[in-house]
């Protein structure tokens, strides 16, 4: 079976989403600026929601969009955040940090890791900012320090993700089934079953996975 995990801005969609067979819900605020994360309420309400429905729920933790170099400042609130979705039974949570020279920010991943607690953790698109030379030992980091996941659209963004296969490839095959890598970005209904074919994944991430809601 494959693991369609959609992301949902705001709760609204959840109902909808999972009738539409969603087996795990990435919840993040604007989208439009690639997810932030979401009010405690909101992140109450669709746990409570997806909890009965037994589909697990990832919170988006970014406190702004652009780049995922933080300030001190922003990592609190990142951290503040993490254990605001372990408080109210959050499966998991998304997250990213990087230096200026897109290398991994591991002083601040370990911070957020240890707050993270026992939960799943995927680390977010921030991997394709890091350069393709650096990606192989960042997979090694990420995955000797634990993390569950690696979301990525294996180059950029505006470019179609089937134009990405070789690059995603060898980021499998670099991870060696140590942690689990999940494409996204523009994985729709339609090229579920082509992507996850052509990479051998039995997971992936779209906003559209489900079709348009």
């Amino acid at each position: 079976m494959i693991i369609k995990e959609v992301a949902l801005e705001n709760f609204t969609n959840v109902p909808k989403a999972i009738r539409a067979g969603a087996n795990r819900i990435e919840l993040c605020d604007n989208l439009a600026v690639g997810g932030t994360t979401v009010s405690k309420g909101v992140m109450a309400e669709t746990q409570k929601y997806a909890n009965d429905h037994h589909i697990p729920v990832m919170a988006m933790i970014r406190p702004r969009g652009g780049n995922f170099v933080y300030t001190d400042t922003e990592l609190k609130i990142m951290e503040a955040d993490v254990f605001q979705a372990q408080e109210l039974g959050i499966d998991g949570v998304v997250f990213g940090a990087l230096h200026k020279n897109g290398t991994l920010d591991t002083d601040a991943l370990e911070m957020l890791i240890a707050a993270a607690g026992g939960m799943q953790i995927t680390f977010h698109m921030a991997f394709d900012a890091i350069p393709k030379a650096k990606q192989s030992e960042s997979i090694d980091w990420l995955a000797e320090a634990g993390i569950d996941r690696i979301l990525t659209h294996g180059g950029d963004l505006d470019t179609p993700i089937t134009t990405h296969y070789a690059d995603l490839k060898q980021i499998i095959k670099d991870a060696h089934q140590r942690l689990i890598i999940l494409p996204g970005g523009g994985i729709t209904s339609r090229n579920l079953a082509e992507v996850t074919d052509e990479l051998g994944v039995s997971e992936a991430h779209g906003t559209r996975i489900v079709g348009q809601l």
